[in-house]
């Protein structure tokens, strides 16, 4: 097999052992914060203190990713992954013995902290990751995969979660999370890329002034379409967090009134139409060009005009339910498309020597408009609970007004 030839597979070595790894990760982590929630509603009685911990997790995160990125560009990748992985599971193992005690809460809230540290600095490092694994059409297909993977962890695991709390109680789901850290940091180890050694001794914080500058001048100067792109992500992650996230359950349960059967079923379709999004994305990676992001946005806000007017005409629950599953499901299909080909098209441009900076600032500037978006539009749908449409089809024509105007540099 030539070098060529190796290059053009999709699950290399590499490939297969992060994605491998991903899913031990992912499940774990979803399945831990999922039996979480549930442990936090029966001690506490209280869904905002569990929200509180979670906004309070975030911070971190939203902090240091970008000394995150700093680091992933500095020093072995492979070796990052491993180490914070190993921490993940020890953290976990050592919270889960302080579970249940009289300062669980304390506890748990200190877990979460330590993982959102981790984070910061793992989410760049895997990202950074993939175009050194994959290049041309297969760096879009990875991407989509990961994506999958996200997507497919996010749907099962509120089940798993569910049966591993209820049926054994809260440790064991501690252990079994520590137990998935380990497994990835394990499979992590077979990852072999390459990393050269930086000979200069600088202090601290001329690296970290240096790394900015670079990186900076990079985006501002030598790629403004990427910093555009940057600034056009973090808009929609506000749209989605805000219409989907918050909207969509306030809709369903609070305005429609339904149950949370009709609300689970509604999350589960829009779980596939997530996964959905970032196969086609796989399947189309020939044909997806910078220019149909533009159209994927303007089909987004164009959904969201149908579930106002759903509010407007005079029409029972059942048809405004089936109307907002139609359309949301298709704003989550679109939005993972625009999301899966968005940072592909950002790790194309950016030299190996910036990627893992780069990465950070996706992530970072997609985390701060993620309680933006909850903030403005939990405000807005509150204020405006007997017109929703007020809050819904201005939403939409703002989101097509930005997509049309994007259209001058995704070209």
């Amino acid at each position: 097999m030539t070098e060529k030839e190796f290059n053009q597979k999709l699950f290399t070595r590499n490939f297969t052992f992060l994605i491998l790894g991903q899913v031990s990760s992912l499940i774990g982590n979803f399945s831990l914060k999922f039996a979480l929630s549930m442990y936090i509603l029966e001690q506490t009685g209280s869904a905002s203190v569990f929200a509180g911990l979670l906004a309070a997790a975030m911070l971190p995160t939203i902090l240091l990713s970008p000394f995150g990125g700093i680091l992933a560009d500095r020093a072995n990748r492979r070796n990052i992954m491993v180490a914070l992985d190993f921490l993940s599971g020890l953290s976990v193992l050592i919270a889960g013995f302080a579970v249940p005690s009289e300062h669980d809460i304390f506890a748990i809230g200190t877990l979460l902290l330590i993982l959102s540290v981790l984070g910061a600095f793992e989410s760049p490092t895997v990202q950074a990751c993939i175009p050194q694994m994959l290049s041309g059409d297969n760096l879009i297909k990875g991407n989509a995969i990961v994506s999958q993977v996200a997507s497919i962890a996010a749907l099962i695991t509120p089940f798993l979660g569910s049966i591993f709390y209820t049926v054994l109680g809260i440790r064991p789901v501690f252990y079994t999370t520590s137990i998935c850290f380990f497994v990835t940091a394990f499979l992590e180890c077979f990852i072999l890329l390459d990393h050269k050694k930086s000979q200069s001794k600088i202090k601290l914080s001329s690296v970290i002034k240096d790394e900015f500058s670079v990186s900076m001048h990079f985006l501002c100067r030598q790629q403004p379409g990427i910093l555009k792109l940057l600034l056009l992500a973090a808009l929609v992650s506000l749209f989605v967090t805000g219409t989907a996230v918050i909207g969509f359950p306030y809709l369903v349960r609070t305005i429609l009134g339904l149950s949370s059967n009709h609300y689970g079923i509604a999350e589960s379709a829009m779980g596939i139409a997530s996964v959905s999004g970032s196969l086609l994305v796989v399947l189309l990676a020939k044909k997806i060009h910078s220019r149909h992001l533009c159209i994927v946005l303007i089909s987004f806000g164009i959904c969201l005009v149908p579930c106002g007017i759903a509010f407007i005409l005079p029409l029972s629950t059942f048809p405004r339910y089936l109307i907002l599953l139609i359309m949301f499901c298709t704003c989550q299909l679109g939005c993972s498309m625009f999301s899966t080909y968005a940072v592909s098209l950002i790790q194309s441009k950016t030299p190996e020597h910036l990627m893992g900076k780069v990465m950070s600032y996706v992530f970072t500037l997609s985390m701060c408009a993620q309680p933006a978006g909850q903030v403005i539009y939990g405000a807005l749908f509150d204020h405006f609970s007997d017109n929703v449409y007020f809050v819904l089809i201005p939403s939409g024509l703002l989101i097509c007004l930005i997509g049309l105007l994007s259209r001058h540099f995704l070209d």
